[in-house]
């Protein structure tokens, strides 16, 4: 006596399908696609700018730019909140002012925090500099004030000779002596680690150094370098890390067209269009007409073809009848 058998009868619209072919496949061609646009569209792998790259390259950038910290006539000093209480400083929406609502969180002074702090910490070992220094942080404000406006008319005559920027004679104060002592402070690298904010445990906050730098040609040279600047549409990836700021696009575009190029709020308005753009993709299920789209425009039926192509036909002949 034999055991009953069942048979299985395979569905008549089924076929073999090779999951594992179809997924070497696959990663054959997405990998040999990555490598080619890498090739095509990868950005440089530059290595980080740091304040002692600038000073060696060009001193008398750095001195210039110094001397704005000094005298708090750089952008940073000038800038508003976070940073300082600059009187009508900060970006607005309208009336609204974001900046001077939330107010001074990071708090610099310039000339302190870039200039007069570094240089007090290497002033012990430096007899001439430690004078200087006395000098300049014991007179009153204006005649530092004077001071700093003698030598900045004298620096677009100066040139450079031995890693020092030299002048024609000024009455300048302590001041030459000041930056100088800051340019070899720099050219060492020792600056670069004094602008470090060591508030915390972890050694990594580079707001300082980098405001320093922005205040200074030298960067923005090196961005036009790398079509970085807002009207040249560049982005970049950070060293080691991928895939970098391709995000950033549309906050690239709003700053290539009226009224947003010229706008002194730009940065502002520019924030209050993503947000509320934001806001409108994170309600698309929520919005009655635009939530429909997809029924409208059926790309879902392009990209599952086969399965409705399969459907279609099985509807079809059901409708005919046996």
């Amino acid at each position: 006596m034999t055991s009953p058998t069942t048979s299985v009868t395979p569905n008549v619209g089924s076929r073999r399908y090779d999951l594992v072919k179809e997924f070497v496949i696959a990663l054959v061609v997405v990998s040999m696609l990555t490598v080619a646009l890498a090739g095509i569209f990868s950005s440089p792998d530059r290595k980080a700018v740091t304040i002692a790259d600038w000073s060696r390259a060009n001193p008398l950038d750095f001195v210039m730019t110094s001397l704005a910290e000094l005298d708090g006539s750089s952008t940073t000093a000038t800038y508003g909140p976070p940073y300082n209480h600059t009187p009508g400083a900060g970006q607005k929406i309208g009336p609204v002012s974001l900046q001077r609502l939330a107010g001074v969180r990071i708090p610099i002074n310039t000339a302190t925090d870039f200039v007069l702090t570094p240089l007090a910490a290497i002033a012990p070992y430096q007899p001439l500099l430690a004078r200087a220094l006395s000098t300049y942080t014991s007179a009153s404000s204006a005649q530092q004030q004077r001071w700093t406006d003698a030598y900045d008319k004298a620096l677009s005559h100066a040139h450079v000779k031995a890693d020092v920027v030299v002048t024609p004679p000024v009455d300048a104060g302590p001041v030459p002596v000041l930056l100088n002592a800051l340019l070899q402070y720099a050219r060492t690298g020792g600056l670069d680690g004094a602008l470090v904010t060591h508030s915390q445990f972890y050694a990594t906050d580079y707001t300082k150094p980098i405001l320093m730098m922005a205040d200074s040609t030298y960067l923005q040279d090196q961005a036009e370098q790398e079509h970085l600047l807002g009207g040249q549409w560049g982005m970049m990836n950070e060293t080691g890390n991928y895939p970098g700021q391709a995000w950033l696009w549309l906050y690239t575009f709003w700053y290539q067209i009226s009224p947003f190029k010229t706008s002194s709020n730009a940065d502002a308005l520019i924030w209050a269009i993503m947000a509320i753009l934001t806001l409108v993709l994170i309600l698309v299920p929520l919005i009655p007409g635009l939530r429909s789209i997809p029924r409208v425009i059926p790309v879902y039926r392009l990209i599952w073809r086969d399965y409705y192509r399969a459907e279609d036909a099985e509807r079809s002949r059901a409708e005919q009848g046996p």
